[in-house]
């Protein structure tokens, strides 16, 4: 990790010192995070006199949910649970049972966005069954998988299903299986010094109220726990995929993945396994913001680039939804990330063969190798089915990607077989074992 140059600190410190003045924020911290590390800090305001550091706590809010639903992962990757498990199966008595794990997950089982108490993120919580005991059908605001509408009490209930599945409460479960391992000792469930104190900013005055802080019980799940800078910039890290053994990459690409979109046919934003997407400037982002009583915080990364950025204020409302994104055009400016160098690899013989160009009837493919014996399947004019593979161990190639992902192909002596299509060296080659058998080339006739 290289931290910034002096340059681009003084443009990102900018910045956020525009940020905290203009939107009137009591106190603003700001991170970017490179390569695995944190490259650049900066902080505007005041926590008890002084300057925050990397060490002041804020509340993280709906940050929360992403660290809850890594545990959600591993108990499926353990067998113990399924995606597409209804959560009657896990928490029966709901009047929802038949919403899948997957949907409670991506917001997309329909439920109501708030439990059915009072304003739950300003009041003392309930514990988990008195919060079941008042749920009805009317909390049900949506069909199962229809759209995306966010849910607080979704997680609130996923909290519970890992309590029952670990037989200990999802706290521990998160603090054991999440925040130890990746070194985030500074994430606690309440504030511990040095920590921001929440407040509401007067729209029409400088004067501040102070937001209250309780526990949330069963509704912790959905945004109770509080951090640092330089713990959330470990957790951005890990969500770029420096996962430190707490969850598989694969799986942590499954989370990453668009399981619905926000924001319709503009797909600016999303949701995937307890990650929020988003596309902008050019990026593809994964990450999640947080909102509560008193405090603001966002959290992104860039898997692509290894970089994640954050910010985390005490103030109930006022910052930029652009400033994240803002912080990551100022690094691209002034520290465009240099493409890794080019490097020569050893080829299998056999492989090398198969390279070149194929037919898919009279459309022309590339097929070219990858690092680890994979290959690339290409249309040559760009406009056409293009999938990665990689070897499996009876000799087929599963697909990684596009309209063939999970699809299988299989290598002739003169053709390959991708599910049931066949290419070949030239087109409708008459050899090869095209279904349907083919006719020799003749010029157009009426």
């Amino acid at each position: 990790m290289i931290e910034v140059g002096e340059t681009t600190a003084r443009a990102l410190l900018r910045r956020l010192a525009v940020e905290q003045a203009e939107s009137r924020i009591p106190s603003l911290s700001a991170a970017i995070v490179r390569d695995g590390g944190l490259a650049w800090f900066g902080a505007r305001g005041w926590v008890g006199g002084a300057a925050p550091t990397q060490d002041t706590q804020y509340r993280l809010g709906s940050i929360t949910k992403s660290i809850v639903a890594v545990v959600v992962m591993r108990l499926r990757d353990e067998g113990r649970l399924d995606l597409l498990d209804p959560l009657g199966k896990h928490l029966p008595g709901t009047p929802f049972g038949e919403v899948t794990i997957a949907q409670l997950l991506s917001h997309t089982g329909g439920l109501t966005a708030e439990p059915p108490t009072g304003w739950w993120e300003r009041t003392p919580g309930l514990p988990a069954d008195q919060l079941v005991a008042l749920l009805g059908e009317q909390e049900h605001k949506h069909r199962p998988g229809r759209v995306f509408h966010y849910s607080n009490l979704g997680f609130g209930l996923l909290g519970e299903v890992i309590g029952r599945l670990r037989g200990h409460g999802w706290l521990q479960a998160v603090q054991q299986e999440v925040l130890r391992p990746l070194g985030m000792d500074a994430t606690t469930p309440r504030p511990r010094a040095p920590h921001a104190t929440g407040y509401a900013v007067h729209p029409f005055a400088d004067v501040l109220l102070p937001e209250p802080e309780h526990d949330a019980q069963a509704m912790a799940p959905a945004g109770q726990l509080w951090s640092t800078v330089r713990d959330l910039a470990r957790w951005a890290a890990f969500v770029a995929g420096d996962t430190g053994g707490v969850l598989a990459a694969g799986t942590l690409a499954e989370m990453r993945e668009p399981a619905t979109v926000e924001d319709g046919d503009a797909w600016t934003s999303g949701y995937g396994l307890g990650l929020q997407l988003a596309r902008a400037g050019g990026r593809r982002l994964a990450g999640h913001t947080g909102s509560m009583p008193g405090f603001l915080a966002t959290v992104w990364a860039d898997p692509a680039e290894k970089l994640g950025v954050l910010f985390m204020a005490n103030a109930t409302s006022g910052i930029s939804r652009t400033l994240a994104v803002e912080l990551l055009s100022i690094l691209a400016e002034h520290e465009p990330r240099l493409p890794e160098e080019w490097q020569p690899s050893p080829a299998d013989p056999d492989l090398l063969a198969l390279t070149g160009l194929w037919h898919w009837g009279p459309a022309a493919y590339t097929l070219s190798l990858l690092p680890h014996r994979g290959l690339a399947l290409a249309p040559l004019n760009g406009r056409g089915r293009a999938s990665r593979f990689v070897p499996q161990d009876d000799g087929t190639w599963l697909g990684l990607d596009g309209y063939y992902a999970g699809e299988t192909l299989r290598v002739a002596d003169d053709h390959l077989d991708l599910n049931t299509f066949i290419f070949t060296r030239t087109p409708y080659q008459p050899d090869a074992p095209i279904p349907g058998g083919t006719r020799p080339w003749q010029p157009h006739q009426d």
